[in-house]
């Protein structure tokens, strides 16, 4: 069965993530996923606020940005949120928007030898394992954590590119999908992803989770095609309507792939709250 998530964009301010995370909780949503864009909000301190409020809903951070934050800092800060809540926080990472890295003089040269190298440390020091290594960008000298998480750590990758999709097939396990994906996005996404997991020998399954542009309420289609417009969405990304014509979309996605659709609303929608509880009350009750 496919899982439903929805997106917490991060311009709720911080003191509305309890209100957020309530209303994921008692909806019955299954995935509650916030962001950590520049300069909004961390997302390690709004995913703790909102694990610690609540005792069901799976929170997911989509993604940390791999140059803003020091490897041995971000392995310390995902274990212990691992190990406070087992099996509820999904950590995802990414290269980060390029021009916000540059903003704060986090800019690289090859961002993808970054990315490869943070998640090969991260794997190595969640899993428990004492890491040195004298990578271009990661240098670690027998480090290891005194409390690694007791459950198996999930790492998640975002990626678009084909050279992204392919290093995330490789090296992580499942794959976060912007909104700019359309159902036949997602099964080359797919195959990229297939591609480097049969590079690396690996077997085991892999999530692809694809967020998906949803408008609901008045003027809903303006809205939605502002967002594709503002973003470049693919041919056939978003949906505009109501919980059933919601529902049928994410069930396409479904069949091209997706194991985890999360609902993102449009930048101006009028109730960041109501919008995550129409999701687990209205949209999710459809999917069966």
């Amino acid at each position: 069965m496919t899982v439903l998530g929805a997106v917490a964009l991060p311009r709720i301010p911080p003191e509305h993530l309890a209100a957020v995370g309530d209303a994921a909780e008692e909806s019955g949503l299954e995935e509650l996923w916030l962001w950590e864009d520049c300069f909004w909000g961390g997302g390690v301190a709004a995913a703790a606020t909102v694990l610690a409020r609540t005792e069901r809903v799976r929170v997911g951070i989509g993604v940390m940005p791999v140059p803003l934050r020091n490897v041995a800092l971000t392995a310390m800060e995902v274990a212990s949120l691992l190990r406070l809540h087992p099996g509820r926080f999904l950590p995802g990472f990414g290269h980060g928007v390029q021009e916000w890295m540059a903003q704060v003089g986090a800019g690289v040269e090859s961002p993808m030898t970054l990315l490869r190298e943070q998640l090969g440390a991260l794997r190595g020091l969640l899993s428990g394992r004492t890491v040195t290594t004298a990578g271009r960008y990661v240098q670690l000298d027998k480090v290891a954590l005194d409390w690694p998480p007791t459950v198996p750590a999930p790492m998640l990758a975002a990626a678009s590119g084909p050279r992204t999709l392919r290093l995330s097939g490789e090296l992580a396990d499942g794959t976060i999908l912007t909104s700019r994906t359309a159902p036949d996005g997602v099964r080359a996404a797919r195959a990229l992803i297939d591609e480097g997991r049969a590079e690396a020998g690996r077997t085991e399954p892999h999530r692809v989770i694809v967020y998906l542009a949803a408008a609901t309420g008045p003027d809903a289609d303006r809205r939605l095609a502002a967002k594709a417009e503002q973003n470049g969405f693919q041919e056939g990304a978003g949906i505009a309507g109501g919980p059933d014509s919601i529902a049928d979309t994410v069930r396409r996605y479904a069949a091209a792939g997706a194991d985890t659709v999360v609902l993102e609303p449009a930048d101006d929608d009028p109730n960041p709250v109501e919008f995550v509880r129409f999701v687990g009350e209205k949209v999710r009750p459809l999917l069966g």
